[in-house]
């Protein structure tokens, strides 16, 4: 049984208790996790001996390719996806159906239900993505790939960063590293904010060069085959000998008050822990040292097939963190008017505490010669 079955088997197991004849998976996301296909417009039909993918004939080439052996069924194109999505369910005698809340909208599912009025429907809204919390084998495998395409990537622009770079420029080349190291694309649009831009979180780019700041916040990540990584680094771009004391020892102060954050929540990464606790160990770092009105957001996210997934790292979580689940650690301290500094790692819980998967420097690092 490969792992793309051994993963239907974990979501069937739950289709007794539910008193359901089938599941109608339409997340293109939960289609890929479930059944290895990259494309789109398709929807799995799983049932407790059987799993058929509806799709249209553009895939028929590549479902062969990337499913070999799953069932499918091709419609013409003179049906709509629904249309043959309900023409399967009917000729299978369906009639007890779990369907996706979060990912059918509104008005597929009232469609659906004109066109099967015998189906009761049931909302199924986060069955696969409590599955893909945690990682088997693969996954984790293919996370790694993504986070090292992710830091050749990095270590490209840093190499050739010059200081008349503007920040559209930069965000512009890193999409071309990244697909020259392997990668599929960034897997978001990456943020490269100078100087006090770097107090927004998710600055946007502007034509503000390198050379007007003091540091450059780079948060960047990759899209693999179908996995992502997503990380953040602060680089020291200062060039004059002439900065004052007081200005040259603000970017180390916060840049030291992330970092302690972060270790100290890797350290409180376990099995058994809420997330709960690692942002509150983050977070209490952080307020420790006089900054907690700047952190603003939440410790991390899941990452996985999509960049923000289950388990959210944030108060008040009470996911029970599990070995197998990844997920980034980036606290950030963001002080308006001067900027900000983040530090973004990718972790993998164990059996016995957590590992690292990402391995770029987190020291300060000057990029350009002092004039």
């Amino acid at each position: 049984m490969d792992n793309f079955a051994r993963r239907r088997e974990r979501l069937l197991s739950g289709l007794p208790g539910e008193d359901l004849d089938a599941y109608l998976i339409s997340s293109p996301v939960n289609v890929s996790y479930l059944t290895g296909f990259s494309g789109e417009s398709s929807h799995l039909v799983l049932m407790r001996d059987r799993a058929l993918l509806v799709s249209d004939p553009r895939f028929t080439e590549q479902l062969a390719e990337e499913c070999p052996g799953l069932e499918t069924h091709i419609r013409p194109p003179t049906k709509t996806t629904l249309a043959a999505v309900a023409e399967v369910l009917n000729g299978l005698g369906l009639r007890k159906v779990g369907f996706e809340s979060t990912a059918l909208s509104v008005a597929d599912w009232e469609a659906l239900k004109e066109l099967l009025p015998a189906v009761q429907w049931k909302g199924a809204g986060d069955r696969v993505e409590r599955l893909r919390m945690v990682k088997d084998d693969t996954e984790v495998k293919q996370i790694r790939e993504a986070i090292d395409i992710a830091e050749r990537a990095f270590t490209v622009l840093c190499a050739l960063l010059r200081p008349d770079d503007s920040e559209i420029a930069l965000c512009d080349a890193m999409e071309g590293y990244v697909r020259r190291a392997g990668g599929r694309g960034t897997c978001f649009p990456s943020i490269m904010a100078v100087g006090p831009r770097s107090a927004l979180p998710h600055a946007p780019p502007t034509g503000r060069t390198v050379g007007e700041g003091e540091l450059l916040l780079v948060d960047w990540g990759v899209s693999g085959r179908f996995y992502k990584s997503d990380l953040t680094r602060v680089l020291d771009t200062r060039r004059s000998g002439a900065l004052a004391p007081v200005a040259r020892g603000r970017l180390e102060e916060v840049h030291a008050v992330v970092d302690r954050a972060r270790e100290r929540a890797i350290r409180a990464v376990h099995p058994g822990v809420k997330a709960e606790e690692v942002d509150a160990a983050a977070r209490t770092s952080i307020a420790d040292a006089g900054f907690g009105d700047y952190f603003g957001h939440g410790l991390g996210h899941g990452l996985g097939l999509q960049v923000h997934e289950a388990p959210a790292l944030r108060p008040r979580s009470q996911t029970v963190l599990e070995p197998g689940m990844v997920f980034t650690i980036e606290p950030g301290v963001y002080l308006p008017g001067w900027g900000g500094v983040r530090i973004e790692d990718d972790v993998l819980v164990t059996p016995d505490g957590c590992e690292v998967l990402s391995h770029l420097p987190r020291a300060l690092t000057r990029v350009f010669q002092v004039d």
